[in-house]
């Protein structure tokens, strides 16, 4: 089973986001038996939260379910996870310093990283700008690109 693991800051919109679209992308792809997905936040500020109504609606607009709670990372999760996906820099720099002496900073990477055609790293916080389709279309690119690699890596 491969584990994938997306983190943002408060885990109600874009690591959800990013959650509900690589499963949406494995369950297309017919590799569910393969992946175990889950989505977290460095902070604990939304503890037991739904999904941001506005990650729910372009989700919905999309034809992709979103039943994720939103949940803080813990220590089983950096020593279990084989793919650590962070959302921007600053998520990167808290997993780096939460999983110190736990893992190697190889499994942790940017989702952006595996985007084609994008120039950016980070994926912006659309709990801030409202720009959700925005984040949705940069988000559904970088997962493409993910399980691409994925697969590629794991031979599946």
């Amino acid at each position: 089973m491969i584990n994938v693991l997306f983190v943002c800051l408060g885990n109600i919109c874009r690591s959800p986001m990013a959650e509900a679209v690589f499963k949406h992308l494995v369950e297309q792809e017919g590799l569910v038996s393969h992946f175990n997905i889950d989505s977290v936040g460095t902070s604990s500020y939304h503890i037991g939260d739904l999904a941001h109504r506005g990650t729910r609606r372009v989700l919905s607009d999309h034809g992709i379910k979103c039943t994720s709670i939103a949940r803080q990372i813990n220590r089983r999760d950096l020593e279990t996870t084989d793919y650590i996906v962070a959302m921007d820099q600053s998520n990167v720099s808290d997993l780096q310093y939460a999983s110190r002496g736990v893992l190697a900073d190889d499994r942790i990477s940017l989702l952006l990283s595996y985007a084609d055609g994008v120039t950016r790293l980070d994926v912006p916080d659309p709990y801030y700008s409202g720009n959700f389709e925005e984040v949705y279309q940069l988000v559904e690119a970088g997962c493409r690109g993910l399980l691409a690699h994925i697969r590629e890596e794991q031979g599946i």
